[in-house]
């Protein structure tokens, strides 16, 4: 088990990280833009109150929202950021404080960011345990801890911007190492991994079933509706491919790299699909 300054990463970062949606106010449901596709059924600016958003701030379709045609909503996950921006900025309610919705909206999206380092370097710091990188990815957990805490509370949206701007920095420096610890700890099955698959590869519909994807690097990979049963991704490095209504029936993501609840949610699996143990199947799969 992975620790820094003797306490351990994994279960601070998997109970923090959650979703806390009775201590939001709602805000991905108003800061986020949504575009009419097959992902959301409607058009909506960011700053604008969904239609089914209620004066509760719930969700009044969330029950039905992939047969109403919003399975974009069921697969989003703010990492925790709608209820650690309503705790920052102090404000419950934006609608009865119009001056602050754009800082708090703008610090809900850096906090969500800073959320998704956090969830990606709590992994990446027990997979480089013992590993010259070790250090390295503890010191940015800490990097990324002190930006969250230094996020502005609401007075300035321009403060609130330069702050993004540095966390913006932050996220591209992140992203490097943990490309650098996915190489350390990858052992990819060269011999038989498909030829096309890689970083940023267009498998859009690719028929991969069975296909033997151990240690592939498939970083960015559009892998949107592939058929990608009983296919074997340990060590898979899956960091921001897109999985959505990928076919993961059968399929091994229990020891994938990198995964999130996002593409998890945003794909087909059922019982058979094998995900790591801090991953839930999602209830939408049954």
């Amino acid at each position: 088990m992975g620790r820094v300054h003797g306490v351990p990463i994994r279960p601070i970062a998997r109970a923090s990280l959650r979703a806390d949606c009775g201590a939001c106010a709602g805000l991905c449901c108003v800061a986020l833009t949504l575009a009419k596709s097959a992902d959301f059924a409607l058009d909506k600016p960011a700053g604008e109150p969904c239609p089914h958003l209620g004066t509760d701030f719930r969700c009044a379709i969330h029950p039905h929202l992939v047969d109403r045609g919003f399975p974009g909503c069921v697969a989003y996950d703010c990492f925790g950021a709608g209820q650690q921006a309503v705790r920052t900025t102090g404000i419950r309610d934006w609608r009865a404080d119009p001056d602050a919705r754009a800082a708090l909206f703008a610090t809900f999206g850096v906090l969500e960011t800073l959320g998704e380092l956090l969830w990606y370097l709590a992994e990446a710091h027990d997979l480089t345990a013992g590993h010259p990188l070790h250090g390295e990815v503890g010191a940015a957990w800490d990097a990324t801890l002190r930006l969250a805490a230094a996020t502005p509370p609401t007075t300035s949206a321009a403060d609130v911007a330069t702050h993004r701007a540095t966390v913006a920095t932050h996220r591209a420096t992140v992203a490097t190492l943990l490309g650098r610890v996915s190489e350390s700890v990858r052992v990819p099955a060269r011999s038989r991994t498909p030829r096309r698959a890689g970083p940023r590869a267009d498998l859009i519909g690719a028929d991969l079933r069975r296909a033997d994807l151990r240690g592939a690097d498939l970083r960015g990979a559009l892998l949107l509706g592939a058929d990608l049963r009983g296919a074997d991704l340990a060590s898979a490095d899956l960091l921001g491919a897109d999985l959505r209504a990928a076919r993961l029936a059968g399929a091994d993501l229990s020891r994938a790299l990198f995964l999130s609840r996002r593409q998890v949610s945003a794909a087909r699996g059922d019982g058979t699909t094998r995900l790591p143990p801090w991953l839930e199947h999602p209830g939408h799969w049954r």
